[in-house]
């Protein structure tokens, strides 16, 4: 790893009284690229340090000398702050002096007579570079909420560490917080700086206990270099109990990535591969924190592979979109309604690409918005296909990603797929997560609201799952709302959880929108749901996902049954 240096020619002060020694220093300085200036004698080796304050990188100061010995200019120079800050390397034949002159403040010594060149130039380039590493670092502009280090700071000081100091085994780590500008909105700017200095204090506090530094990157990402230990999950949760302790009411989410320092790796890389690993646990339910390794990096290369891989599926139809059915449960027999439009990738060498790998891969980097055009196309044309081949309209529920919403060609472009295909904008319906909403703020609700005066109706997905409160819930330009998973796994067996349920359903009804309880799996959840005036259901229980020919087997099946009823 490269360390910051200073791009400019050094200046060496020598303070000696013999003129052999001057010019025996002279040579090997002047030899290596640095600029000499002499003294005969301590007093005038403080009236030259006076002169060129600014100038001066370092001094080499011979202890025995007339008028004033350099013990003297020792106590003369660390009793001014302004001089103090220049190393001094002190010249001695008397191994005695030595411990007296590093009492007094100097770096280091040069034993007389000067005999290996190589060892001067060594120690003088050493003081010189550990001495402007500190000068960076105690001028370090510091991040003025936080008061941790800055970026560009930070990593100047991480990569001064790890040069001077290879025998030290480091792990580079990147601390985030999930949705961050979500706790912004909802619970105010003052509350979200409240929470970045808490936890900044907590990184401190932890940084008192080991080796290392931090520094602020961003809005809520956090670097730290410290000591290796094995084990980040005690770390992660005592940063998580603090951000408990600081509301009880407000959920805040830690997401850590960790990268060990590796010989032959430069810094700006660990930290990528931190940030790569913290990136890899966003959103996740399971785990908040990932260790840079072997699997990682495979993994790595393999996301980089389906981003290589994205146009060519696109162009070849390698996707394929599945349609999973939508029942309504208030009527007996339960009556397919609509369907919900899911894509699904055939890698012609990696066989089915699991959407959980590229949904999420492709929203970090902005390339979501093909896969949804992608879907959207096929959706409008297998609608317009049955409609033509069955005599049925059947809704089908699409995603609509947050890049999307930034898209000034959003409606122009939806419009067009419902025209071209004879359908009207109530055939096909926009899922947007809960999330989003809450994310994008008032972007979203204006681009929503005006594709709901356009026709469209407008269904919040994974409801529950994010930070949206009831009162923001009421304001929310929606048509349905699509009730999380999580809420549905347990409520055969936890009371609490049907209670929330019911909740979510009453908090419904009141806004006058119908719910669809996504993964409902067995007889008892459905009953459960009907019960408590659930609206719709999808999930296994009546189908899987399903590729175009199987579902419209299942469209005829349902026609079959209207037919005899």
């Amino acid at each position: 790893m490269q360390s910051g240096k200073i791009q400019r020619r050094r200046v060496v002060l020598v303070v000696e009284d013999q003129e052999i020694n001057q010019a025996v220093l002279g040579d090997i300085l002047e030899e290596d690229g640095y600029e000499v200036i002499y003294a005969d004698n301590g007093q005038e080796g403080v009236e030259a340090i006076e002169k060129h304050l600014e100038e001066l990188s370092i001094i080499l100061l011979d202890l025995m000398m007339p008028v004033m010995d350099g013990f003297e200019v020792l106590e003369r120079v660390f009793s001014d702050p302004r001089m103090k800050r220049i190393p001094i390397i002190v010249l001695t034949a008397e191994k005695s002096a030595e411990l007296r002159a590093l009492q007094l403040g100097a770096a280091d010594f040069i034993t007389k007579p000067f005999d290996m060149h190589e060892v001067i130039l060594a120690r003088v380039s050493r003081m010189i570079e550990l001495n402007e590493g500190r000068q960076l670092i105690q001028a370090t502009e510091r991040d003025p909420l936080t008061h941790l280090y800055s970026r560009g700071f930070f990593h100047e000081y991480a990569e001064q560490v790890l040069h001077f100091h290879p025998e030290w085994r480091m792990d580079a780590v990147m601390l985030d917080i999930e949705r961050f500008q979500s706790v912004n909105d909802l619970n105010g700017r003052e509350f979200g700086d409240r929470t970045l200095r808490q936890l900044a204090d907590e990184i401190r506090a932890f940084l008192k206990e080991t080796r290392g530094l931090a520094g602020r990157m961003e809005a809520d990402q956090f670097y730290i270099l410290c000591q290796h230990r094995e084990d980040y999950n005690e770390v992660l949760a005592r940063f998580q109990t603090q951000m408990h302790s600081l509301c009880t009411r407000v959920n805040v989410s830690l997401r850590m990535g960790v990268c060990p320092c590796r010989e032959g790796v430069d810094l700006g890389s660990v930290f990528d591969r931190a940030k790569t690993a913290c990136n890899m646990v966003r959103g996740s339910y399971k785990t908040h924190l990932m260790v840079y390794d072997e699997s990682v990096h495979q993994r790595e290369l393999y996301y980089q592979r389906l981003l290589n891989d994205l146009r060519s599926a696109v162009e070849e139809h390698q996707f394929v979109v599945f349609y999973q059915p939508k029942y309504d449960i208030q009527v007996e027999p339960p009556r397919l309604r609509s369907a919900e439009a899911l894509i699904r990738w055939r890698h012609p060498e990696l066989g089915m690409v699991s959407p959980g790998d590229f949904i999420p891969l492709f929203e970090r980097n902005g390339l979501i918005h093909v896969v949804d055009n992608y879907v959207w196309t096929q959706t409008a044309r297998q609608i317009g296909e049955w409609r033509s081949r069955l005599g049925i309209t059947l809704p089908v529920s699409v995603n609509l990603s947050r890049t999307d919403i930034f898209d000034p060609e959003l409606e122009g472009e939806l419009l067009r797929l419902i025209q071209d295909n004879g359908l009207s904008p109530t055939d096909m319906k926009l899922e947007v997560t809960e999330s989003a909403y809450t994310d994008d703020g008032e972007q979203l609700i204006s681009v929503i609201e005006r594709l709901r005066k356009l026709g469209f109706k407008v269904e919040m997905d994974d409801f529950g799952s994010g930070y949206s409160s009831l009162n923001m819930l009421s304001s929310l330009p929606l048509d349905v709302l699509k009730m999380d998973m999580k809420f549905i796994q347990n409520i055969e067996v936890n009371e609490k959880d049907f209670r929330l349920v019911e909740l979510i359903l009453d908090i419904a009804r009141y806004l006058n929108v119908p719910v669809v309880a996504e993964g409902v799996e067995t007889e008892n959840q459905l009953r459960l749901l009907k019960q408590a005036g659930c609206d719709l259901v999808q999930g296994y229980y009546f189908s899987r996902p399903l590729p175009p020919e199987e579902f419209e087997a299942l469209i005829r099946q349902e026609l079959e049954l209207r037919s005899r009823a």
